[in-house]
């Protein structure tokens, strides 16, 4: 004969709680085995590779390397391998500039002849709002070298002579006007954020790297997080950048362009990103009405919807929205704030969907991988387990 168990009502939650654990582990599990069969193959021990973070519910439910950071000790890409981050530095200096409208001490309406007063005239209609959301109309950078070399007829900048920051503030300074009217398009500007990032030196009376440390790495204790200059501070645990040439491995770590700050200077690991992104969820930083201003899509004057110029890194006339330092088109009906970085051996990619509370990042230092349709896989995953 059977006896039969009486549970207590405590008893029967007890048990719940171990059955639900069990079955949420196992369901983790089984997202890490499905991502890491993405991951694995795209990587070895002898390659450089990538680092991958999956954040769901401000926890880490996925953080993995694949490959070596360098080829010449083959040191394996880890969670603390700090990558350059090329444009998803831009995220940091559009942070940056609204600390300082938080201090008071600047205004999105204020000029940039208001900070730079020799700025030629053009610059009297370019507003900080108008460097921050890619409507300044500012010629590009990478424009004015290729011509400046061309008068010259040899190069003035290498990958051991690099352009600075003053430099492009100097190249844009002899142009009589830029590409459009301030406010008017959108067109994707590296020199706007170079721009932006000596604005934030000269209103803060600091240079970029340090006021960066101060105010974004030193309070969310990102530790490994530097704003690297040559021969002023050490990159640590560094992955360095690299191209394929047939079946080799080349080192292409840097370019006549790496040494800029503003527009794609920064270095972090996913240990140190993931720290960002619960500061990003937790309004660590700023109040959520405070960083409202960089979450609100750019509209020109016209009111019409933005859209990709020709020759840019997506279709001419493709629908764009941008905030300060992220891109905020939503994916598949989710609302999302993104950006990607390509630079010489790198390419990055930071995807954030707040309201779903998932987060991946993708850095690596290889130019063959396309870390944004693999981060949008990972996303279809977790969506299509949701459903």
């Amino acid at each position: 004969m059977f006896r039969k168990i009486r549970l207590s009502l405590p008893s029967l939650l007890f048990v719940f709680l171990i059955v639900s654990s069990s079955r949420a582990q196992s369901s983790q599990d089984q997202t890490a085995t499905a991502l890491d069969a993405v991951f694995s193959p795209l990587a070895n021990a002898s390659s450089p590779g990538l680092a991958v973070l999956v954040r769901k519910d401000r926890r880490t439910a996925f953080e993995r390397g694949y490959g070596a950071r360098e080829l010449r000790s083959f040191a394996k890409i880890d969670p603390q391998t700090n990558f350059r981050l090329a444009s998803c530095s831009k995220q940091f200096t559009a942070m940056s500039i609204v600390l300082l409208v938080h201090d008071g001490k600047l205004r999105y309406d204020d000029k940039l002849t208001d900070v730079f007063p020799d700025f030629p005239a053009y610059g009297k209609a370019i507003t900080i709002r108008h460097l921050l959301n890619h409507t300044s109309g500012l010629p590009d950078y990478e424009d004015l070298m290729a011509a400046a070399e061309n008068r010259k007829g040899a190069p003035l900048w290498t990958p051991t002579h690099q352009i600075q920051d003053v430099e492009v503030l100097d190249l844009l300074k002899h142009e009589a006007a830029g590409k459009f009217a301030p406010g008017t398009q959108w067109s994707y500007s590296n020199s706007g954020y170079v721009a932006l990032g000596l604005v934030l030196a000269k209103i803060s009376g600091k240079p970029f790297r340090e006021f960066l440390g101060e105010r974004i790495f030193s309070p969310l204790q990102m530790s490994q997080t530097v704003a690297y200059q040559k021969g002023i501070n050490e990159v640590t645990h560094r992955a360095y950048g690299h191209s394929k040439e047939g079946n080799t491995w080349k080192e292409t770590d840097q370019s006549p362009t790496s040494a800029t700050l503003g527009d794609g200077g920064i270095y972090s690991s996913l240990e140190d990103l993931a720290k960002w992104d619960n500061a990003l969820a937790q309004h660590t930083l700023l109040t959520e009405k405070e960083a409202q201003p960089a979450l609100t899509p750019a509209l020109p004057a016209s009111g019409a919807q933005p859209k990709w110029p020709a020759n840019s890194d997506r279709p001419e006339g493709t629908p764009v929205s941008y905030g300060f330092g992220w891109f905020l088109d939503p994916y598949r009906g989710h609302a999302r704030m993104w950006h990607y970085g390509d630079t010489v051996g790198f390419h990055t990619y930071i995807l954030r969907f707040p309201a779903d509370r998932l987060t991946i990042i993708i850095v690596c230092n290889r130019t063959d991988l396309d870390p944004e349709s693999l981060a949008l896989q990972v996303a279809d995953l977790y969506f299509s387990a949701n459903k």
